[in-house]
């Protein structure tokens, strides 16, 4: 996303089975493939893993 991608709004190369549509192309940005997910940011099951991404958004967010 031209510009980074603001807190709270969905990537628009997330498909609709939440994947990364850019995975293993060279159009894969550089934040992106420089992730290294570790257990704390997956948790148990995916609403602990959106709990961790929504918490990361709003601890990151600018401040107004």
């Amino acid at each position: 996303m031209p510009g980074g991608k603001a807190a709270g709004v969905r990537c628009v190369q997330l498909t609709g089975e939440y994947l990364c549509a850019l995975h293993g192309t060279s159009a894969k940005p550089a934040v992106c493939n420089g992730l290294k997910p570790m257990p704390e940011m997956c948790g148990a099951d995916r609403g602990q893993a959106l709990d961790y991404l929504d918490r990361l958004e709003r601890e990151t967010a600018p401040g107004e």
